[in-house]
């Protein structure tokens, strides 16, 4: 789809496809919204790659992590919205009505973005035609996935990426369950919860992409946040009881290390892959976050099931991040030291 209809395109795709799922579950269609959801689904596929796509080609070097992690700030930006405004209209007006809104913005965006088309897609390719067909191809899912060889680096950061996603996975989705259950707060003060914990990853993104720049090892920055990210779950677990501020402390620790990870990851992908290939890459970086992101809450959901424990299923999670932190930081203490001896043969 990049090839052939180019980025702004693609992302027009998705936001139509966006739209068209959210109308079809504002409807009394039982299994039929089944068809919305893989709707949504395919909508909201391209943003990554898209995005990678133009910024690998505009964004300067040195600031690159920095304007990747801006972008990537517009994901909880939308995220703590939907906590302040999405669900006081769903109570106010019914979940229809909160639907539409949001189908509205979706509209309006697709619209707005047109202007920017014929600067930035000009390098589509037509002869990419059959990405239709594409789509159930294993073939061309093969070949997305090999090309996270064509830079040593990548296997790790795709792990990584997939790990986050899975801790990030279940802080969205059960996070505001988790405290009405647990506090026996109201669903429009979790909702503001939730967007104290989004809108702290919002700001910590653009501050995570200035230091990354700056530290010139993302995957170091990154690893430290994996390890951080356990010390924020288990502050949110223990909150209980500590009060409205412990509380929103602990969500917003959260959104800082498990969920402000994202344009750091993102511009190192970019960064290291061919320049060829950043779509490539990034579609298949991309895909293995998206297992994460389905396979992590279900396993929270089985976690929970078996103990009767929200807390529990939150550190197994958190735990299995600072797993992948911690091979990260041996990854990176071992390129130093093979370094340290390649240049003391040398000499």
């Amino acid at each position: 789809m990049l090839n052939h209809h180019g980025a702004v395109r693609t992302l027009q795709i998705g936001l139509a496809c966006v739209a068209l799922g959210l109308f079809v579950l504002s409807q009394p269609l039982g299994l039929l919204a089944l068809i919305g959801a893989l709707a949504v689904g395919f909508g909201i596929a391209p943003n990554t790659p898209a995005g990678s796509q133009i910024l690998s080609r505009a964004a300067p070097p040195r600031h690159r992590t920095l304007i990747f992690s801006i972008k990537q700030a517009g994901v909880p930006f939308g995220g703590a919205l939907a906590g302040l405004i999405v669900a006081p209209l769903a109570l106010a007006y019914g979940v229809p009505t909160a639907l539409g809104t949001v189908i509205a913005l979706c509209l309006v965006a697709m619209l707005l973005v047109q202007v920017f088309r014929g600067r930035l897609d000009g390098g589509r390719d037509a002869r990419h035609a059959g990405w239709a067909r594409a789509l159930l191809s294993v073939k061309v899912l093969v070949r997305s996935v090999g090309s996270l060889r064509s830079h040593p680096s990548l296997p790790l950061l795709t792990a990584l990426g997939a790990s986050f996603s899975v801790l990030q996975a279940c802080l969205g989705a059960f996070t505001a369950t988790y405290v009405v259950t647990r506090d026996g707060t109201s669903l429009v003060e979790a909702g503001q919860v939730v967007a104290v914990m989004q809108g702290a990853s919002m700001l910590s993104r653009i501050g995570l992409g200035w230091v990354a720049d700056r530290m010139r090892s993302a995957l170091r920055l990154l690893a430290i946040q994996a390890m951080a990210s356990t010390l924020a779950v288990v502050l949110l677990v223990s909150s209980a009881d500590q009060g409205l501020w412990a509380l929103y402390g602990a969500v917003a620790l959260a959104g800082v290390t498990a969920i402000g990870w994202n344009g750091v990851h993102m511009a190192e992908l970019a960064r290291v892959a061919p320049p060829h290939l950043v779509g490539d890459v990034t579609s298949a970086a991309n895909l293995f976050g998206f297992l994460g992101s389905i396979c992590g809450p279900l396993f929270f959901t089985l976690m929970v099931t078996l103990s009767g424990s929200y807390a529990l299923a939150f550190i197994l999670v958190a735990a299995q991040l600072a797993g992948f932190g911690l091979v990260s930081l041996l990854s990176l203490r071992n390129e130093a030291g093979n370094q340290t001896r390649r240049g003391s043969g040398g000499a």
